[in-house]
């Protein structure tokens, strides 16, 4: 038996990087990055922290979808998980991008305030959409081809 029967692939879903969830997820990552840049550039720890955290949330979930081990890690139910990360952190970049608006006068933290405002903003959208979307009283099938018509 070679060392290649025992490797397992991993599937890598191109699809949802072109999906209308996974270009959220890509411009939710993008403002998050630049509103980081930001905030370091103008030397906001407490900004920067909250900023970096939920990069790293995204990313994660980036990665769960698109490599899809969603599929076989399946002791959580991976869309309420992204839901409940998406209300949270979206309450919460408002609040911080309001503050950083309204109590900093450094160029930096505000350029990092009005762009963690838009990435609040993509993650209300990307609630809404995975909330709509899911259904307690369907079967996974059903709930697959309500999506896919």
């Amino acid at each position: 038996m070679s060392g290649s029967d025992n490797q397992k692939t991993v599937a890598v879903d191109a699809a949802f990087l072109k999906s209308r969830r996974g270009i959220v997820k890509v411009a939710e990552m993008g403002t998050l990055l630049v509103a980081f840049v930001c905030f370091a550039v103008a030397s906001t720890p407490k900004y920067l922290t909250a900023t970096l955290l939920e990069f790293l949330i995204t990313l994660l979930l980036l990665l769960l979808y698109l490599l899809k081990l969603n599929k076989r890690i399946t002791f959580l139910f991976w869309p309420i998980v992204d839901v409940f990360n998406s209300v949270f952190a979206a309450i919460y970049l408002l609040v911080l991008s309001l503050m950083a608006l309204t109590s900093n006068p450094v160029t930096g933290a505000l350029v990092g305030g009005v762009v963690s405002l838009i990435s609040a903003g993509l993650l209300f959208v990307d609630s809404y959409t995975l909330f709509r979307n899911i259904t307690f009283n369907k079967s996974r099938n059903e709930t697959q081809n309500q999506s896919n018509e």
